[in-house]
């Protein structure tokens, strides 16, 4: 099937739709897997984003993982709770302030986030080459100017980062 093109009128009802239509539908079709997987083991996609952003940064306070997904203390806490009784994250004291808890994924924590991460990788990739370049150039702008300016600094300390966590 064939993309029509956006309209020049592309702030029309008609044309917003279309793109809140297929966010829907894209962002459900990427998590199909996603959450299949989760559900074997008991977790859901709060859990997932807590693995995924865990990997991005080793090493980060709890009160950073909290500005970077923007849920509650209490929320988090029963995600981190959750994925430390099931041997996925670990805790470490901080080097320079010994109150500080700073998180790290363990071995199977890696390899569940590397194992999640290649099935979104396989269909996002396969979408991103469909699409070509300039199109994933246009709706990186596109999610990025959803972003409120004020909320864009976590996204450069993720984009500094290495796809391995590491800084880059």
């Amino acid at each position: 099937m064939a993309v029509p093109s956006a309209s020049p009128l592309f702030l029309r009802e008609t044309e917003i739709r279309r793109g809140i239509e297929l966010l829907y539908f894209g962002y459900s079709l990427l998590y199909r897997d996603i959450d299949h997987r989760l559900g074997k083991e008991g977790l859901g996609r709060a859990h997932h984003r807590a693995l995924y952003f865990i990997a991005r940064q080793p090493d980060q306070t709890i009160s950073d993982l909290l500005r970077t997904l923007a849920i509650t203390k209490q929320s988090l806490g029963r995600v981190l709770g959750e994925l430390t009784e099931r041997g996925l994250v670990e805790t470490r004291t901080g080097r320079a302030d010994r109150r500080q808890r700073l998180l790290r994924l363990t071995e199977s924590g890696e390899a569940m986030e590397r194992d999640l991460f290649e099935a979104m990788r396989e269909r996002l990739g396969g979408a991103y080459a469909g699409a070509g370049q300039e199109a994933v150039t246009g709706f990186w702008r596109v999610l990025e100017a959803m972003i409120p300016p004020a909320d864009r600094g976590r996204m450069a300390v993720l984009a500094d980062a290495a796809p391995d966590g590491r800084a880059a």
